[in-house]
């Protein structure tokens, strides 16, 4: 089946490269972004800014192609791709929750930003920690791994 997405608006970040990105918003702390969203659709933020947290759903549109076996930026060996987060996917789709700042207009300005400048934005969506936050009783792979995603970037083996 083939399912068609239009593009509700743009992510602007500092990133205007892929490497040395943050590879999630907690590597990316008090990076300051802002999102244009079209004007047309501006009613639809009415209330979102009693939310501390927001999750952008968009659409990696500099990513091309994918392996089902991958080697994510944490690790050197290859894992499967949906056992990851990596960029290069079936459906290039990417997700990150930031933190909302304000909102003037259709314009809405976050930090913790980790995705590249001129990102089309897909959707937006609330976080609600009473929903999205799950105590885990496993978690594959990355359990091995000591994570420091100050330090921690994105290099070139998604380009």
């Amino acid at each position: 089946m083939k399912i068609i997405f239009k593009s509700i608006g743009t992510i602007y970040t500092p990133y205007k490269s892929k490497e040395n990105m943050p590879i999630q918003p907690k590597g990316a702390k008090d990076v300051k972004g802002k999102i244009i969203l079209d004007k047309n659709l501006e009613k639809g933020l009415d209330d979102l800014i009693g939310f501390s947290h927001i999750i952008l759903i968009y659409y990696f549109d500099k990513s091309f192609g994918f392996n089902l076996k991958t080697k994510p930026f944490l690790d050197e060996t290859k894992r499967g791709v949906f056992s990851t987060r990596a960029p290069k996917r079936p459906n290039n789709i990417g997700l990150s929750v930031v933190e909302l700042i304000d909102i003037n207009e259709n314009i809405l300005f976050v930090k913790n930003v980790d995705m590249l400048d001129e990102t089309p934005l897909l959707d937006i969506k609330p976080y609600i920690p009473k929903f999205d936050v799950y105590s885990t009783k496993r978690n594959g792979w990355i359990n091995q791994k000591i994570i420091d995603l100050n330090t921690i970037k994105s290099d070139n083996r998604f380009s």
